[in-house]
């Protein structure tokens, strides 16, 4: 499992990617990378409002909470539902397995999967930036700012070094 330190968390905060105001600001981007990027949503608001705007995920994960509020969205689509377990704060082994099952899923199959997390989702991005297949988007929620989309080829690296930054325990 790896941890975040408290003193690491403003790192953590900054975005990596290209900040939009809203998922409809970012359908042009959407639709310049055309249809065979891999969509992975992360994030209860981001998955719902991407729903909301005719993009179903490929990969959604979600914990049922928005800024650690049980969430009114109902989160339904036709998928593959996924369940594991992440404390805050943390990126566990399962979490790891679970999205690299999902990917799988959807590479293989062809199916669009829901990851439903107990306890939080929000460093889930780390993982899915380094395991997604090349020419995916990432989507993730900027709390008060917007939604972050980020292109897999492009910041690989920036979550390999985001990673070096995490404790083991």
């Amino acid at each position: 499992m790896l941890i975040l330190k408290k003193e690491m968390r403003a790192e953590f905060q900054k975005p990596v990617g290209t900040l939009y105001s809203s998922i409809s600001e970012a359908k042009d981007a959407i639709n310049s990378l055309g249809n065979k990027s891999l969509i992975i949503s992360i994030g209860d608001v981001t998955t719902r409002n991407m729903l909301d705007e005719g993009i179903t995920p490929d990969v959604g994960i979600v914990d049922n909470m928005i800024e650690r509020q049980p969430s009114d969205y109902e989160i339904c689509y036709d998928n593959v539902t996924l369940k594991t377990k992440n404390p805050p704060g943390t990126i566990t082994d399962q979490m790891w397995k679970t999205i690299k099952e999902g990917f799988s899923l959807v590479e293989k199959a062809g199916y669009n999967v829901l990851i439903v997390v107990d306890g939080e989702e929000d460093l889930s991005a780390i993982p899915c930036m380094v395991m997604a297949p090349a020419g995916s988007i990432i989507f993730y929620g900027q709390p008060g700012k917007g939604v972050i989309l980020c292109e897999v080829d492009e910041i690989k690296e920036k979550a390999e070094d985001l990673i070096k930054k995490l404790e083991e325990a």
